[in-house]
């Protein structure tokens, strides 16, 4: 059975999907299975590993999700592309129970050749967030190393407890990624050193820099760690892949 992760923070710019598709190439380069499951309709998750645009949601044309699948460049790295379709968006996202379920069920019985499955959520609280957790074994939050960190991180940690408690009693809070951290800047050091002191071991040790090799690898269809595997943001994912890997269970 695959390990599902829904990568989720309502703030845009925050790494959400580059910590979705550079978490999953780390994987498949450490020898695991790994397929980022792309339902933001923004798809960037999508054309950031190089994959074309679906026209319809995989998850709602009623097929099998096997053959939706698109394999990347990269050995054991796939993607179930996303769409832009505002009407499959509200499918995916439909507010009930059973909708979860049906999703938890279509994932981890359609998708069990994977190690792990990475669903990255659109930067909101809305209905597509709620339906991602409600399928999930657990949620990485990234949040990025600035003032309002910290108002943002107790919405999606309250939305995550809500899951939990109404549609999915084995979602767990599986980690706090930082992002963007430049360690010149004292307002990063304190607002790093504030989450830590609340969250304690839930905040993945390794802390993602400020690099343009991060930025720019989206661009060539690629991850950091194929695109400047020397940069220190590949560097420093690589760290943050073997932190979730000594996380298995």
């Amino acid at each position: 059975m695959p390990r599902i992760i829904s990568v989720a923070n309502q703030k845009g710019g925050v790494g959400k999907t580059t910590t979705a598709i550079n978490l999953a190439a780390g994987l498949a380069k450490a020898g695991r299975t790994a397929l980022v499951v792309d339902i933001d309709p923004q798809c960037n998750a999508t054309s950031g590993l190089g994959i074309a645009v679906a026209e319809r949601h995989p998850l709602v044309v009623g097929r099998s999700l096997a053959d939706s699948i698109v394999d990347t460049s990269q050995e054991r790295l796939a993607v179930l592309p996303g769409s832009h379709s505002l009407a499959d968006a509200d499918a995916l996202s439909a507010s009930n129970r059973q909708r979860a379920s049906q999703l938890r069920q279509q994932l981890t019985t359609e998708l069990n050749r994977f190690d792990y499955v990475f669903l990255d959520c659109p930067p909101s609280l809305g209905q597509l967030t709620r339906a991602a957790l409600g399928a999930s074994n657990e949620v990485y939050i990234p949040i990025q190393c600035e003032y309002f960190a910290m108002e943002g991180l107790s919405q999606i940690i309250e939305l995550a407890r809500q899951a939990k408690a109404k549609d999915n009693p084995k979602l767990e809070i599986g980690g706090i990624v930082l992002t963007m951290y430049d360690p010149s800047l004292e307002l990063a050091n304190e607002v790093a050193e504030e989450v830590r002191g609340y969250f304690a071991d839930t905040v993945f040790m390794t802390m993602i820099p400020r690099d343009v090799h991060i930025s720019e690898a989206p661009s060539h269809g690629l991850s950091v760690l194929e695109y400047a595997p020397r940069a220190r943001g590949a560097r420093a994912y690589a760290e943050l892949v073997m932190e979730v890997v000594d996380r298995e269970p």
